[in-house]
């Protein structure tokens, strides 16, 4: 049996159905739409993430939908994603042209097998150097640095004391913000 790979080509002609749709090495994946709490959240820490960066004028972050096309098949819509000033010159009319300096994903219960397996494998095999996994659940954030090609943990956000997380470590993130 032949298996059929997809492509960028074929991605970007895949309807605008409120579906999520991404690339996972040829394999097509498809998602929900992400629910209230897990918008509410992905919100609440762009509120919070933008402003620092564009303060500081280190770099940029984007709001999902976004397409981060790591390869021709191989296309990624995290929900949130940093990109330091050499990463932002990747944008492309397309999307970015590669991997994020970071990638957030809110755990949803469609997702959470694919976020903590499936796109952490392909985000470190495509050099993405940061990666959180929120848990709106948990009320944790749980922030990995790339390491000898895997991830290992490099901090966590839990209980109500605010905290930095890397590569961020001049913002604090308050616990009551995030989850609001």
């Amino acid at each position: 049996m032949t298996k059929i790979v997809l492509t960028y080509e074929d991605f970007a002609t895949l309807p605008d159905d409120g579906k999520r749709y991404e690339l996972h090495e040829g394999e097509l994946s498809v998602s929900p739409a992400p629910g209230h709490r897990h918008q509410r959240v992905i919100g609440n820490l762009f509120l919070m993430l933008a402003p620092h960066v564009r303060a500081t004028g280190h770099g940029e972050v984007i709001l999902s939908p976004f397409d981060c096309i790591m390869t021709n098949i191989t296309v990624v819509e995290p929900d949130l994603v940093y990109l330091d000033e050499a990463r932002r010159r990747r944008l492309s009319e397309r999307g970015l042209e590669g991997g994020p300096s970071l990638a957030v994903e809110v755990l949803s219960p469609s997702s959470i097998i694919i976020d903590r397996r499936r796109k952490m494998a392909l985000y470190a095999s495509h050099d993405v150097p940061w990666y959180w996994i929120v848990d709106p659940d948990a009320h944790t954030i749980e922030a990995y640095r790339l390491e000898g090609g895997a991830y290992r943990v490099a901090g966590v956000l839990e209980g109500a004391a605010p905290r930095a997380l890397p590569p961020l470590n001049e913002l604090l993130l308050d616990p009551a913000a995030v989850w609001a």
